[in-house]
């Protein structure tokens, strides 16, 4: 009989992915676990300590610093799997997991199913041929060299390729692999997954080549199992239940869509909502149920199609989607730097997503040209940015894949802070008190309207005093606020308290924290 080990990447909420571990192996099958290095050590040590008595759960050897679209991805993969296929000799297949999926079948079943089906689950099409890839960059993900993340480190990221572009540094896929694309989330048989190992060891020019082209984990295990299995053993479809909106989001699963997941030809679904605590229970029950009969009726694209289309056909003036969205989501964090020199915070945000990873945005709600990818038109203008404010957050984080976020707000957007910290999701506050030249504040003056190109000095010298007195009472405003999880660092303040102040907003390591308050010219106008 089958006998599946889950690999598990991960990087967040260590009480779900215990419960998950214990859930899955409960009924003899196993677990293999990356839990991203990026993430604290704290969580990884509570998840270590919970597991380590259970003996159908392992830890890949070394954990590696994951990146959506990076290389880190696939080779948190192969770690995990090589502890998997060492630690579990029983183990007759292999099955990729996030800890936003769910079984939607009994053990039992999928058991049986994987007997019945002596095949490899893993969508694999032709990489230049076929239309899998609908929007954005296609060929030059293999043909040119990718060293910089696409979300984290856009600037370097399109000065890296634009730069081999104009040099026409492209390079050939190796000759004798057809590349291929699909989904992440497969399902493969023992001799595959240890015929996939041999071949890494084996192809260093492989490895070579995917280790740099953008989003390999939709094209290397895709290509390599294609590469080493006959076709007639390869089943070109995942196990796992995944529908994305016409925006190109994930669709997620709540409470009310038990019985639609169950009818479902599918093993697991992704994603479920962190907030459908009643479908997560009712699901947890149903993997260890035994003689569970499911209608398949495959229904759930179909009919979720029909009902997104309603608000276009017929219904013109429905809310749309994102008018229904209040909350950012209860596991989420949104961290918030404000300062009144955006300068000065931009380069503290560009500091931590250097050393963090951490996907981050500037001032999204004042300044109409902060790069903000297409979410569907509730991005196009300030007016609407603020308007559904919570909505497009919680778009944001979709799209990064992330439950972690830092934005920038300008001090004056009191009631955006208040609207955030009333929310469910953890909000975080780390304040940026500056001082201001005479200088400064009469460009201030100048970039706000309140004084003309040509203003005389007495006018100015007048103005300077209710400036000053503005951007202090903006700052009193919400020291008043009583915001908890605040914050402070400043100009005038010693290192040591501002890196003190820093590491508890971020909740990073002392060294990572005197690093960003040593952001080179921080302060400098």
């Amino acid at each position: 009989m089958a006998k599946i080990a889950y690999i598990l990447l991960c990087h967040k909420d260590p009480e779900a992915i215990i419960q998950q571990a214990n859930r899955l192996t409960a009924t003899g099958d196993f677990m293999a676990i990356h839990f991203d290095a990026r993430a604290r050590a704290r969580d990884f040590r509570t998840i270590r300590a919970a597991l380590c008595d259970n003996p159908n759960v392992t830890f890949a050897k070394r954990r590696v610093k994951c990146g959506w679209g990076e290389w880190s991805l696939v080779r948190a993969t192969l770690n995990a799997l090589q502890a998997a296929v060492d630690e579990f000799p029983r183990a007759t297949h292999f099955y990729m997991l996030s800890g936003d999926c769910m079984a939607i079948k009994t053990a039992e079943y999928a058991r049986a199913f994987l007997d019945q089906h002596d095949k490899d689950f893993i969508e694999s099409f032709d990489f230049f041929e076929s239309d899998w890839i609908k929007t954005g960059m296609k060929d030059d993900r293999l043909i040119y060299r990718h060293y910089f993340n696409e979300r984290t480190q856009k600037q370097l990221f399109y000065a890296s390729y634009e730069l081999q572009k104009k040099l026409n540094l492209t390079r050939d896929v190796p000759n004798d692999i057809q590349v291929q694309i699909g989904s992440q989330w497969w399902c493969l048989r023992r001799r595959t997954v240890e015929a996939v190992l041999s071949m890494t060891r084996k192809r260093r020019d492989v490895m070579r080549f995917f280790s740099t082209t953008w989003i390999p984990d939709e094209t290397f295990f895709q290509t390599l199992v294609r590469h080493l299995i006959p076709e007639n053993e390869i089943e070109c479809r995942t196990l796992t239940f995944l529908m994305f909106s016409d925006y190109g989001m994930p669709v997620t699963f709540y409470n009310d869509h038990y019985d639609l997941l169950l009818g479902q030809d599918f093993l697991f679904a992704r994603k479920i909502s962190p907030d459908a605590k009643e479908l997560k229970t009712r699901l947890g029950r149903l993997y260890a149920a035994r003689d569970v009969e499911f209608k398949i009726s495959n229904e759930g694209r179909n009919l979720y199609k029909f009902l997104s289309e309603r608000g276009r056909t017929g219904q013109r003036f429905a809310s749309r989607f994102w008018e229904t969205e209040s909350s950012l989501g209860r596991e989420r964090e949104l961290l918030i730097l404000t300062c009144k020199k955006w300068h000065v915070a931009k380069r503290m945000l560009e500091q931590i997503r250097k050393l963090t990873n951490t996907p981050a945005i500037e001032y999204l709600f004042h300044e109409e040209s902060t790069p903000l990818p297409d979410l569907g038109g509730i991005q196009r203008t300030l007016a609407k940015r603020t308007r559904h404010r919570r909505a497009l957050v919680r778009m944001l984080f979709d799209y990064f894949e992330t439950d972690r976020m830092i934005i920038c707000l300008d001090p004056s957007a009191l009631d955006l802070m208040h609207d955030f910290f009333s929310d469910r999701s953890h909000t975080r506050l780390l304040r940026i008190d500056c001082e201001f030249a005479d200088d400064y504040l009469i460009g201030h003056a100048h970039r706000v309207g309140l004084a003309g190109e040509h203003a005389a000095k007495a006018t100015l010298e007048r103005l300077l005093p209710a400036i000053r007195n503005d951007i202090s009472n903006e700052v009193d405003q919400i020291r008043d606020a009583g915001f908890e999880r605040h914050w402070a660092v400043a100009e005038r303040a010693f290192e040591k308290d501002n890196a003190s102040a820093v590491a508890q907003f971020l909740d990073v390591p002392m060294d990572t924290a005197f690093e960003v308050v040593r952001t080179p010219h921080l302060f400098a106008d």
